[in-house]
């Protein structure tokens, strides 16, 4: 029920009057930048700065998942590899989020945050000039822009941004873990007048967007996916002309300099178009997540990144059918054999030990490499079949392959890691070995106490 209400919430017409930004004073003919951008004036207690305020029908108002906020919350091996055991996943109960508050459950509290920099290294002589804000209102996407005119304004700009987050505390950004967010905790501390807002959450889209598509598409940049994954056409997401990121701070610079202010209307765009992409990312990996959705009409690269990022927060049976899913419907050839290997390990890991062995009995064959597959298949013979003459071919056979590897690697710890490997397989082989002579032993032994017993 509570996603319910906090759906019709969001597609209200209008909010209260008290809950309204402060009207905007229309600039004057001195003001040729505001003009030029469509700004306003606005003013508190610390100054003035410029705002620009629009709304988008599109991209439409997406009902946040519960599960989908599930795996984009949870803890535990998420955005990588770890060396060694792998850590554990922290699962909340079926059907909550972990650490789960009113305001992160509750699409009105959500905040889309997205700036524009003198600077992309951070530091502090690095300013936020154009902070872009957005958020879900009359079933479309209210927009609104903070510009600095100059940077004795910043003041004025923190202090609106800090109520507005105050509102809305739940932020939604692509990268503004790393750079973002703690770039204007930076500029708000050094202002010691203006406390850093207190986040309910955090939503972080870059990482989520890497392990579903870095596979097809390679780069995850926002304008990637707004042409390759979402239908930007229908969203009315055009980039023609676009300003080059790399490009705005100059832009800026030759502004506050007395250059020209007409590149800045671009930047104020590219910072519209940015926001607008990001709440449609938003939905797109809200309905990727969503365990109710369906998988038939996505990539197989798609489906296959779906699983892994799946498989890395501890949806293992969802992680598995993804997987499949990715297989049957014509996954790449380069990708096919760590997708088997994902399904076996996914299998095992499930308790399906038939599933598995089937699995690493096909990638066994694979003349490239199949060590892994024949050390799998030694293990499960030896613990699961008892047949411990079929186990020692198969751990007989991955040192064979092993062997035939060779030592040209250029990673200075592969040496190291191949003779561990090899001491480990020899100690299988011996291990196997003498099981294999004890139990041959046995009915002889047995015969000749048999033997004695009668003599006696």
């Amino acid at each position: 029920m509570g996603d319910k209400f906090s759906r019709l919430a969001a597609l209200r017409p209008a909010r209260s009057a008290s809950e309204k930004p402060a009207t905007l004073r229309a600039p004057d003919e001195a003001d040729p930048l505001a003009r030029l951008l469509g700004a306003g004036i606005a003013r508190n207690h610390y100054g003035e700065h410029l705002a620009i305020r629009n709304w988008f029908a599109t991209p439409e108002f997406i009902e946040p998942a519960v599960t989908a906020l599930d795996l984009l919350t949870r803890t535990g091996l998420c955005n990588g590899r770890t060396s060694g055991r792998r850590s554990q996943v922290r699962r909340p109960a079926s059907g909550r989020v972990p650490h789960a508050n009113r305001e992160l459950l509750d699409p009105e509290k959500w905040l889309f945050l997205d700036t524009e920099t003198t600077g992309l290294s951070g530091g502090t002589g690095t300013y936020a000039f154009l902070v872009g804000l957005a958020w879900w209102n009359s079933g479309g996407l209210q927009v609104e822009q903070l510009f600095l005119r100059d940077f004795s304004e910043e003041h004025s700009l923190l202090y609106e941004l800090a109520a507005r987050i105050s509102e809305r505390p739940v932020l939604v950004t692509f990268n503004g873990k790393t750079f973002d967010w703690p770039l204007l905790e930076n500029r708000f501390t050094m202002t010691r007048a203006i406390k850093v807002p207190k986040l309910a959450a955090h939503l972080d889209l870059l990482h989520p967007a890497r392990a579903l598509w870095k596979l097809r598409l390679g780069s995850v940049r926002l304008m990637d996916l707004e042409r390759e994954v979402l239908d930007a056409e229908r969203l009315g997401l055009h980039r023609f002309g676009d300003v080059a990121s790399a490009l705005i701070p100059q832009y800026y610079f030759d502004y506050l300099r007395g250059g020209s202010p007409d590149p800045l209307a671009g930047v104020v765009k590219h910072n519209q178009m940015d926001l607008r992409g990001l709440a449609a990312l938003f939905g797109k990996i809200n309905s990727l997540l969503d365990e109710r959705s369906s998988l038939d009409s996505e990539q197989s690269l798609d489906m296959f990144g779906l699983s892994r990022f799946l498989e890395r927060r501890g949806e293992r049976g969802r992680a598995q059918t993804a997987c499949s899913h990715a297989l049957h419907a014509g996954l790449p050839a380069e990708f096919r054999r760590q997708a088997r290997r994902d399904l076996a390990l996914l299998a095992k890991r499930k308790g399906d030990w038939e599933q598995a062995a089937e699995i690493w009995q096909e990638l066994a064959a694979d003349a490239k490499d199949g060590v892994e597959a024949c050390e799998q298949l030694a293990m499960h013979h030896e613990r699961r079949c008892k047949d411990f003459q079929r186990a020692l071919e198969f751990a007989q056979l991955a040192l064979m392959k092993l062997e035939r590897q060779g030592w040209s690697s250029r990673d200075p710890y592969w040496h190291a890691r191949r003779a561990r490997r090899e001491e480990k397989l020899m100690c299988r082989i011996n291990r196997l070995q003498h099981r294999i002579n004890r139990s041959n032993s046995a009915p002889l032994l047995a015969k000749a106490a048999a033997a004695h017993t009668g003599a006696r």
